[in-house]
């Protein structure tokens, strides 16, 4: 896609479905390369700050990729979890991997829309994104519609990317983010675009009392954030009252 970042502009969800598509067969190996591995950890703190808060819930994680967070959540003892993305690709991988597993009977992933997610009102009691707001075309639509199908008392998680603030971690961390990294995703993925963009969105991600203030925006209450290895990564959980 020659023009990919003209249409990013214009058509962000056609863009960045088409991107994960065309990066999903290296996903996996990079997201673990890129980050150490740490990315692991991330997820199971991410987890681990809404478990204990409901007895077998029904889970929805949007922009499930290839079901990492979805695979996840099933130390929460969930009566099901449903993984949505855009891109067909993603999710075909995920599939593999969760039969691989034999989960298929508690995950199930498909393609769907954050934005417009075919789902009743109050239907779960867990909403979930891992690295995946940042790719949504409107943001606050995604996060009122993870809203919309919660039940009351339900709980809203992301783990999102964010900007380290401490010298010289910070400075450390960017020329990695913004360098090292591209090269790297650009050798062994073959997508000169994808790399480049995972910095550039993440640069252009609401800083972290902004990001809140867009959560309690979409409905939500009793924000709480935790910042994950010097503030790479973070933790956000809200509730519908």
């Amino acid at each position: 896609m020659d023009n990919y970042r003209e249409i990013l502009k214009v058509d962000k969800k056609s863009a960045v479905a088409y991107m994960f598509n065309s990066i999903a067969w290296r996903y996996d190996f990079l997201n673990h390369l890129l980050s150490f591995g740490i990315d692991r950890s991330w997820r199971k703190k991410a987890i681990h700050s809404v478990s204990g808060r409901y007895t077998k819930p029904e889970v929805l994680d949007v922009a499930t990729g290839t079901g990492d967070l979805a695979i996840a959540a099933l130390k929460l003892n969930p009566v099901r979890v449903t993984g949505i993305d855009i891109s067909q690709n993603m999710i075909e991988k995920g599939r593999h991997k969760i039969a691989a597993k034999g989960l298929e009977r508690i995950i199930e992933l498909k393609e769907g829309d954050t934005e417009k997610l075919e789902f009743n009102d109050n239907v779960f009691d867990i909403t979930m994104v891992a690295f995946g707001v940042r790719n949504f075309s409107d943001p606050k639509q995604g996060l009122k519609e993870m809203y919309r199908v919660l039940r009351s008392g339900g709980t809203l998680m992301i783990l999102e990317f964010s900007k380290p603030v401490r010298f010289p971690f910070r400075q450390i961390y960017f020329i990695y983010f913004r360098n090292i990294l591209p090269f790297i995703g650009r050798l062994f993925s073959n997508d000169r675009n994808a790399y480049r963009y995972l910095p550039e969105s993440v640069m252009l991600f609401p800083d972290i009392e902004d990001f809140i203030r867009l959560i309690e925006s979409a409905g939500f209450t009793n924000v709480y954030h935790k910042k994950l290895t010097g503030g790479i990564a973070s933790i956000y959980t809200g509730i519908k009252p």
